[in-house]
């Protein structure tokens, strides 16, 4: 990273320190826990944003983008999922960014796509967690996510023995064949557990990582509650195949997010802005 970028990304970080803003980790329902006291969440979850150490300007994004949605159904926490760190100024801007937002998990694992880094974060999680959640989501970098359509999509579904998401091939309508696509997809705690104690997904681990989850429940005859959220969930127009159409209105996630143009159209569509209030202090 060349020298004049760390010093503006670390000016950055010190002003979020002496602004002293509520730190991001609890992004959305506390917030609206604390408004709307006789609404008590129903449940927790908790989202891991899989990505990579370096990609600091894109979590600042995420935390934009998560930090202004609420649901007063479920206590959720957004956290960003990494393997081990390699580089000097990682370990400075990380310890910044962890300091300042306490929404980061950092695997023990070398950065990698289909070695073992989705059996490493599920398999972790019951043992450096201080709490359990109700569920546990793994969610791409390039996945927009409406928090308050998923807690309602959540909400009668059963806390136990659950696997969520989009079932692939795309023009399946079976969540119980095949497996969901690693777009966004949720286990319920008992699973996740159960990944990091059984020995079905600790000697297969090496592959393309979300089919193997499927393998995993399959063999373990685990997951006998299962949801495909279509058409809620989907990649972004005109990216891939059958797995993509427009945007609508009941849309929990929009995968496959990879320019400005993209998220800058997925945004304006879901109005996503409409809440800023006018102030005499700018002009929008």
């Amino acid at each position: 990273m060349p020298s004049l970028a760390i010093v503006v990304y670390t000016i950055f970080i010190l002003f979020s320190f002496l602004v002293k803003s509520p730190p991001l980790s609890s992004f959305n329902t506390t917030t609206a826990t604390t408004q709307t006291p006789l609404l008590q969440p129903r449940f927790s979850l908790l989202i891991g944003i899989l990505t990579r150490a370096d990609k600091h300007e894109h979590r600042h994004f995420l935390r934009l983008i998560y930090g202004i949605q609420s649901s007063p159904l479920a206590l959720i926490d957004v956290k960003f999922v990494f393997c081990r760190l390699n580089k000097v100024e990682q370990r400075v801007l990380l310890s910044l960014e962890i300091m300042r937002f306490d929404d980061i998990i950092i695997l023990n694992c070398s950065e990698n796509m289909n070695s073992g880094k989705t059996y490493t974060y599920f398999s972790s999680l019951p043992h450096i967690l201080l709490r359990r959640y109700d569920y546990v989501m793994k969610v791409d970098d390039d996945v927009f996510l409406r928090l308050a359509p998923l807690a309602v999509s959540l909400e009668p579904l059963p806390r136990l023995d659950l696997y969520y998401g989009f079932v692939i091939p795309c023009i399946s309508m079976n969540p119980y064949k095949d497996y969901m696509s690693g777009m966004a997809f949720l286990l319920s705690w008992d699973l996740v557990e159960w990944i990091g104690s059984s020995d079905i997904p600790a000697n297969d681990s090496n592959g393309p990582e979300d089919k193997l989850v499927g393998n995993w429940l399959n063999r373990g005859q685990k997951a006998k509650n299962r949801f495909s959220n279509k058409p809620a969930m989907y990649d972004y127009p005109g990216t891939n195949g059958r797995c993509s159409h427009d945007l609508i209105p009941g849309t929990v996630a929009v995968h496959r997010l990879k320019r400005w143009d993209q998220w800058l159209h997925v945004l304006n569509f879901f109005n996503v802005t409409n809440e800023l209030k006018n102030s005499t202090l700018y002009t929008i």
